[in-house]
């Protein structure tokens, strides 16, 4: 497996993995996350757009998607409940989605993203157990909890290589 940015080609397969990824979520007792309307194909394009939307693939297809931003999350600067493990630069991992037809996307996504910086935060619903597993699997620590711009509850994360 392997990240790129993806283009403006692109942009219906990735609308295909996030509708598989949000039918997943709503059947496994996360209906409220995403649901069916997010994100939404405007918000898509412009993420590709921006460069950062990124896709994770094998030899011949798209399996996975993320999207990856530098500099301060909004919604990050008030966390509550905790702290976050320091107050370097950092990136924020958002948007991750698979298919479901090829296993290791998010391990693919976070050993990228640790690549490129020594600090990545990222958060999830309450009820997005899987997610919350995954983040934890792969280094991430619980830090406490965010509020995102519609003021629901997430739960932050943060690995940091200090």
């Amino acid at each position: 497996m392997h990240v790129r940015k993806a283009t403006p080609e692109d942009l219906s397969l990735i609308m295909g993995i996030y509708r598989t990824a949000q039918d997943f979520m709503i059947a496994s007792g996360n209906p409220h996350q995403w649901g069916h309307s997010y994100p939404s194909e405007d918000l898509i394009r412009n993420d590709i757009e921006r460069e950062v939307c990124h896709l994770v693939c094998d030899d011949d297809e798209i399996h996975g998607v993320f999207a990856l931003f530098e500099g301060v999350e909004p919604t990050y600067q008030h966390i509550e409940e905790g702290q976050w493990l320091n107050d370097e630069e950092y990136l924020t991992l958002h948007r991750i989605a698979s298919d479901g037809r090829a296993h290791g996307i998010f391990r693919c996504a976070v050993a990228y993203c640790k690549t490129v910086s020594d600090n990545i935060r990222i958060d999830t619903h309450r009820n997005n157990s899987i997610m919350q597993k995954q983040i934890e699997r792969n280094g991430f620590q619980r830090c406490g909890i965010v509020h995102v711009r519609d003021g629901s509850e997430r739960i932050a994360y943060h690995w940091s290589r200090y």
